[in-house]
């Protein structure tokens, strides 16, 4: 069996890959790594928050879900329709042993997700990632497990109270109100439609909604976070000072400004890094990217005194970094970006509430704000159907990407990394001329495609 747990929890196409007999079994196992089952001290049971996003699917893997918690005797709070992040918040807000949130994020509907989350709103080690899967799989094949009965099964709660006290916490985070601030929020048919416009509304900003009229099967449907047209006309039609677009567990945040251009997760990251310095919270005066980070956000950030550590592409790696070296500020090119003093995850309506903010503590338009930084052209190509786990080793390539970098100079970089769910490498060339960065990255993937095919 291959691994279960990709990247961000297990997805898969949900009653095909992800069935309701794999998320119960994921729960039990859950439950048993995560919560000690049972009574715990001072008479108090193991207790876990359960939220989804509005895809239909996740109305019968929710059941699954909260009935495999419940038969391992874990109490269950069950929050309804919220983001990833709200999850996360209550789950740690609560007191509770475990989170699950069922959401394929950005995916396209068909798409769902079993997410994980451990005391105190925080992803997963890959160590209890492997310890769950370990056990589901011993379950899966037969091995016993201690089953409470009568009154030792969990008890299933409805917790509506989670939507107005996740929106109070994201309330209060801001540093100053957002009157006189028009606003369009693409909610992407998502978990947010009813949190982010209710959480700018309570601070202030005059809102307008697009996609936010969610019927289980239109979640990210051209809308949202990968499809910014629909948000870039309706800024621009209504007049708006800016837009912000989420996807489906709305963990992520880009924007556009009053004249329809992107401003994308490097951008919003370096706004808030400098607005975070002058308040005197962005903690060692850095701010954590990854690889994929643009050239333009580095550069920025050097010139403005503010150190940028890299890691790999993930926000559970920008996550690992920030904790283990005590960073404030951390986040991906992608828009999930982490304020580490108020979410123990990427929270796309916090970024949002903290960008509009800082628009009105300034009195300057988004666009001048993004301006900090200027993004170098970046060409992504996609190489599918090659050996990826040669790309460290072929010699081939290696040559061809020494070429390249001495090509390009300081004015631009390379990179090649593996999929982490598909067979594809990915080709990333940037450049201070765009033409460049293509012929580059176009010779590149030809070599892949000889070195690796």
């Amino acid at each position: 069996m291959g691994r279960l747990f990709g990247t961000d929890g297990v997805r898969g196409v949900a009653n095909a890959d992800l069935t309701a007999e794999l998320a119960l079994g994921l729960s039990v196992a859950a439950a048993h790594v995560l919560a000690e089952t049972g009574t715990l001290d001072g008479g108090r049971r193991a207790t876990a928050v359960v939220g989804r996003d509005p895809r239909a699917s996740g109305e019968f893997l929710e059941a699954a879900v909260v009935a495999g918690l419940a038969s391992a005797g874990v109490d269950v709070l069950r929050v309804g329709v919220l983001p990833t992040p709200a999850v996360a918040y209550l789950t740690g807000a609560l007191g509770a042993d475990l989170g699950v949130m069922l959401s394929a994020s950005h995916n396209a509907m068909p798409d769902n997700g079993v997410k994980f989350i451990a005391r105190g709103g925080h992803k997963l080690s890959d160590e209890l990632e492997d310890r769950i899967e370990t056990l589901y799989e011993q379950h899966r094949t037969g091995a016993p497990w201690e089953r409470p009965t009568g009154a030792g099964v969990g008890r299933v709660t409805e917790y509506a109270e989670g939507f107005d006290r996740y929106v109070a916490h994201l309330v209060a985070v801001l540093p100053n109100r957002l009157d006189g601030l028009k606003i369009v929020l693409d909610e992407a048919h998502g978990a947010a439609a009813r949190v982010s416009p209710e959480a700018f509304a309570r601070a202030g900003a005059e809102v307008i909604t697009i996609g936010a009229t969610p019927d289980g099967l239109n979640i990210n449907a051209g809308c949202g976070s990968t499809h910014l047209d629909l948000l870039k006309a309706a800024v621009v039609e209504h007049g708006a000072d800016f837009g912000i677009a989420h996807d489906g567990d709305a963990d992520r945040c880009l924007a556009v400004d009053a004249s329809g251009e992107e401003v994308d997760g490097d951008q919003i990251l370096a706004v808030l890094a400098l607005a975070m310095r002058e308040a005197g919270q962005l903690r060692k005066d850095t701010v954590v990217g990854t690889v994929m980070s643009n050239l333009g956000f580095k550069i920025a950030m050097e010139r403005e005194g503010i150190h940028v550590v890299q890691t790999a592409v993930g926000d559970r790696y920008v996550l690992e970094s920030m904790k283990a070296e005590g960073f404030a500020l951390g986040g991906e090119q992608s828009g999930h970006v982490i304020v580490l003093d108020h979410a123990t995850t990427g929270d796309g309506t916090l970024t949002g509430l903290l960008l509009a903010a800082r628009v009105v503590a300034t009195g300057r338009t988004l666009a001048e704000l993004a301006g900090v930084m200027q993004r170098l052209p970046q060409i992504l190509i996609n190489v599918p159907d090659v050996d990826k786990s040669r790309v460290e080793t072929s010699a081939e390539l290696a040559a061809a990407i020494d070429e390249a970098e001495r090509e390009l100079g300081d004015t631009g970089r390379v990179l090649l990394r593996q999929s982490g769910t598909e067979p594809l490498v990915r080709v990333m060339v940037e450049a201070a001329d765009i033409e460049q960065a293509r012929s580059v990255a176009g010779r590149l993937a030809d070599v892949v495609k000889s070195a690796l095919g």
